[in-house]
């Protein structure tokens, strides 16, 4: 069988003889008072890869290159780039018969979490290198916009107001300010007789009510006259 590994689209030129997955769990297991353990299923945690790869310093018969050989330097350069990025890229393994016929592939988002360069004078000048990859999941994140609106520990604000003379005979419009826990049903209610009249004061005070839902203590509303 007939293995390719590529790293962020470079093909190793010395296939791994050997290519370990590891499929994570997050499950956890708990005792109950009786004793009993009962097994807590999560969802699945990033699977794992790791491999050794050869590096050779001179072009084997047997080493791959998608254009001209090129030494260990040109792939620990890439490696080191992969890890000082902070970015994501893309594990390929190509698996293919001696016939040619295709197997199931690997193609997914990976980290790049360490590798060991090693150097061994049994292996003459090649080097070789263990990395390590973990699967990554892309995700988004969300923006949530807070608008500040009037609080309810908003103290009421003491108004002063000026007495004056009335002049007019026409009858003086009633006001309520609202108090905590109040609503446009509990005011209508108190203060008109009938809870259904929440709608009175709600017509008259739109200015200074968006939702008639919200209200806000220390705001203060005009009563229907009648």
């Amino acid at each position: 069988m007939a293995y390719q590994f590529y790293l962020a689209g470079v093909l190793l030129p010395v296939t791994p003889g050997k290519l370990k997955v590891k499929i994570n769990g997050q499950n956890k297991t708990m005792n109950l008072i009786d004793g009993s353990e009962i097994n807590i299923l999560n969802p699945a945690g990033l699977s794992g890869f790791s491999f050794e790869a050869m590096l050779p310093q001179v072009q084997y018969p047997f080493a791959e290159y998608e254009d001209d050989f090129e030494p260990p330097e040109y792939f620990l350069n890439h490696l080191e780039a992969l890890k000082t990025s902070q970015k994501p890229f893309d594990f390929l393994v190509i698996r293919e018969s001696p016939s040619g016929d295709s197997f199931f592939d690997t193609n997914i988002s990976v980290s790049l979490e360490d590798y060991t360069i090693e150097e061994d004078a049994d292996d003459g000048f090649d080097v070789t290198v263990s990395i390590s990859l973990k699967q990554y999941r892309h995700y988004g994140t969300k923006v949530v916009v807070l608008q500040k609106t009037e609080s309810e520990e908003t103290t009421e604000a003491e108004v002063t107001v000026e007495e004056t003379r009335e002049t007019s005979t026409a009858p003086q419009s009633e006001t309520y300010t609202v108090q905590k826990n109040d609503c446009l049903w509990n005011i209508a209610k108190k203060k008109l007789g009938k809870g259904s009249r929440w709608e009175e004061i709600y017509q008259l005070n739109m200015d200074k009510i968006q939702n008639p839902n919200l209200i806000y203590p220390g705001q203060v509303f005009t009563l229907p006259t009648a």
